[in-house]
């Protein structure tokens, strides 16, 4: 399979992890991970950007959005074969589409806008900004955290995406999803 932005169809619950940099979503991914005894979906663009940066000392620039869209999918399609029931995504396209438009003043690759409107997921947590900002090469928008999340929220409003917001510490966040995850679960039991 060559690189792609297409979604393999798969009978597994889809959870996304939505939100800003530093807001807890690949602690809660790992968390949850563990708890259902399944695999989660690390964020692509941490490790190409990371090596981007050690190589080169630059951050995500425009071209770098497709590869990391194409990186992510290719993870996503790969753990979805390996999970068991319920697949915990890090992150996803649309999230990449947010970044999209507010690092390069509104502009997505309409193959990008494409693809992330067409993923199909079961549901969202959206992430808040009361978690510590963490600071590391590839973070850079400590002062904006407000901003960013607004942009996530609207997104998810834009699109009538069902979420949940998490707010508060580890074991609260946990607690809630795993609620809406287990009532998730008993739905999809019932209608089989």
């Amino acid at each position: 399979m060559g690189k792609t932005l297409r979604q393999e169809r798969s009978n597994i619950l889809k959870i996304v992890m939505f939100g800003p940099e530093s807001t807890g979503k690949t602690t809660l991914s790992k968390q949850l991970a563990e708890k259902y005894n399944t695999v989660w979906i690390p964020e692509f663009a941490r490790d190409y950007l990371q090596e981007k940066w050690e190589k080169e000392q630059k951050i995500c620039e425009l071209e770098d959005l497709i590869p990391i869209a194409e990186g992510q999918m290719k993870l996503e399609n790969d753990f979805a074969k390996k999970a068991n029931k319920i697949l915990f995504c890090d992150t996803n396209l649309l999230e990449t589409k947010v970044y999209s438009e507010e690092y390069y003043d509104g502009f997505v690759d309409e193959k990008l806008e494409k693809a992330a409107l067409e993923c199909e997921y079961d549901f969202y947590f959206l992430t808040y900004i009361d978690t510590p900002w963490e600071e590391d090469d590839l973070r850079d928008r400590p002062d904006m955290r407000e901003e960013m999340f607004q942009a996530f929220k609207n997104t998810l409003d834009k699109y009538k995406i069902p979420y949940i917001l998490l707010k508060g510490d580890k074991e609260t966040r946990l607690k809630i999803a795993s609620e809406k995850i287990d009532s998730l679960l008993k739905e999809r039991k019932k209608d089989s």
